[in-house]
């Protein structure tokens, strides 16, 4: 049986402290709450969401609270577009430019470098809320670009794929970023479709389905 709550949010604009996350032989689990700070969001802006938040954000239906982390979560918003019908407005509710809108930034010490899968835990009701970008350091590489979801509607799903013009579901293997050194890196998410909803991520050197 599926389990609901209604859904409050409220707005972080910064946290009061700098969590520094850290690599371990390959590996990071974050969880998307832990966000140090956000920019970019005069049009759209990224709130924690929990069962037990103060305020209701009017507009918004309700959403699956079990199956994130801590009952917890973050969603970009507010979302205007969640049908195909609805109107597509570059700049409001919609960026295919990575690092335009609505950019969430998290600190990471890496002690081994390489090339790292992005997974991410996401939570889709159509077709117009499945899609986020990933930077490092201010950059957006190809890489980054489009993640994508299409499969498990209505359910917490982890996902590495990146959206093609060959296929518009994403293709997995495609999602990466090249630590070129170790040390204090910035990882970054910005907003592709508003309505995105968010619970955590992984990065690993190796193909591996992250298992909560």
């Amino acid at each position: 049986m599926k389990i609901k709550c209604l859904t409050f949010f409220l707005l972080i604009p910064f946290l009061t402290f700098s969590q520094l996350f850290n690599e371990e032989n390959g590996r990071v689990f974050i969880e998307a709450e832990k966000f140090y700070s956000q920019e970019m969001d005069e049009t759209r802006k990224w709130y924690i969401i929990d069962n037990q938040s103060a305020l209701l954000y009017k507009g918004v239906d309700t959403v699956q609270c079990a199956g994130a982390g801590g009952n917890e979560f973050i969603a970009v918003l507010p979302d205007t577009r969640t049908t195909h019908d609805d109107k597509l407005i570059h700049g409001e509710n919609f960026s295919n430019e990575p690092g335009k809108m609505a950019i969430i930034n998290y600190k990471i010490h890496f002690s081994n470098r390489g090339k790292y899968y992005v997974w991410v835990k996401a939570y889709s009701t159509g077709a117009e809320d499945n899609g986020i970008h990933v930077g490092i350091d201010g950059t957006w590489p190809e890489s980054g670009q489009r993640m994508q979801w299409c499969e498990g509607k209505e359910q917490w799903s982890w996902a590495s794929k990146q959206r093609t013009v060959a296929n518009h579901c994403g293709e997995e293997k495609l999602i990466f970023l090249d630590i070129t050194s170790p040390g204090d890196h910035i990882i970054s998410f910005s907003m592709r479709e508003d309505g995105f909803r968010f619970d955590k991520f992984f990065l690993s050197k190796t193909w591996e389905i992250p298992e909560d």
